[in-house]
């Protein structure tokens, strides 16, 4: 075993968000993933190891599936979860995606795992908002994104975990749609987007303590 595999093992587990997928445009014209676990692993630097495992398209329901052999197998000292938006785009309940996301905390929890949950980002719309249906589906949506937020973090709140708000860390706060200095797409983050997630998760989970100690989570939640 190298010295490298005996640091604490972090894994990013979840979606696109967690892949770091770019929709190709001006500012990434060679479609390469940004990864916040990537970022995460430069601010830990030799305090822990970052693992990725992050597939695009992927709900929760199949993030259950693989939970065991990508995450419990791999025996980490925390995962970090993020999942829920592509559920919600296929209209999915805010309860029953809980239901999924709670399967892999509860089961990285019987683990001695700390689960870490991450809220969703908002969406943005550009154009056509101004009318009222647009309007309307966009709250609704936007409404459904907040339903499911708030069921994570009463969730974390309740068993005293670690969790990240990247919904607030990366909306615009007046019209609570995903601010364009973080996408280029209006539904997955850009370059900046994912480092501001990497760093926050950093600030707000592994900063308070000691460089020269193991890994231990604070249990600040939001930004």
């Amino acid at each position: 075993m190298t010295a490298s595999t005996q640091l604490p093992l972090i894994v990013c587990f979840g979606d696109s968000l967690t892949a770091g997928y770019q929709t190709p445009g001006p500012a990434n014209a060679h479609e390469q993933e940004t990864p916040y676990g990537h970022v995460l692993q430069e601010c830990l630097g030799q305090r822990g190891r970052v693992e990725i495992s992050g597939i695009c398209g992927e709900v929760t329901g199949e993030m259950v599936l693989r939970f065991r052999g990508t995450v419990l197998d791999r025996k980490p000292q925390m995962v970090v979860i993020l999942g829920g938006t592509n559920d919600l785009g296929w209209n999915a309940v805010p309860a029953d995606i809980m239901r999924n996301l709670v399967k892999m905390y509860e089961s990285a929890r019987a683990a001695s795992i700390v689960p870490v949950p991450v809220t969703v980002p908002s969406i943005r719309v550009d154009a056509g908002t101004d009318h009222p249906d647009a309007a309307a589906w966009l709250a609704g949506h936007i409404q459904r994104r907040q339903q499911l937020n708030r069921l994570i973090a009463d969730y974390a709140g309740r068993k005293g975990l670690p969790y990240f708000d990247l919904f607030t860390a990366t909306a615009d706060p007046d019209s609570l749609m995903l601010a364009e200095p973080y996408s280029n797409d209006g539904l997955h983050l850009s370059t900046g987007g994912y480092r501001l997630f990497g760093r926050l998760l950093y600030e707000q989970l592994f900063a308070p303590a000691r460089p020269d100690t193991l890994l231990t989570p604070s249990r600040r939640s939001g930004p």
